[in-house]
């Protein structure tokens, strides 16, 4: 393994790191309101919705990272 896979991995691991402890400190419902995407407001535990926001920005980023390109040779 090389240092820039390590370094990512932690980078990964301490941002994970911080979404979880919001979520387990912020356990109270709240409401979550996108008008573009949602007709009306969302009501979830915080820990619920910081999930689902970390994890759509994870799948965005390895969309954009693994995306075609030319490969190494």
């Amino acid at each position: 393994m090389n240092f820039k896979v390590f370094l990512r991995s932690l980078i990964f691991l301490a941002i994970l790191f911080v979404a979880l402890y919001a979520g387990i400190n912020n356990t109270k419902e709240i409401e979550f309101s996108f008008p573009l995407a949602f007709s009306k407001s969302i009501h979830q535990p915080a820990a619920f919705i910081y999930f689902a926001l970390f994890s759509i920005g994870v799948l965005g980023g390895t969309m954009l990272t693994a995306g075609g390109g030319k490969g190494k040779k």
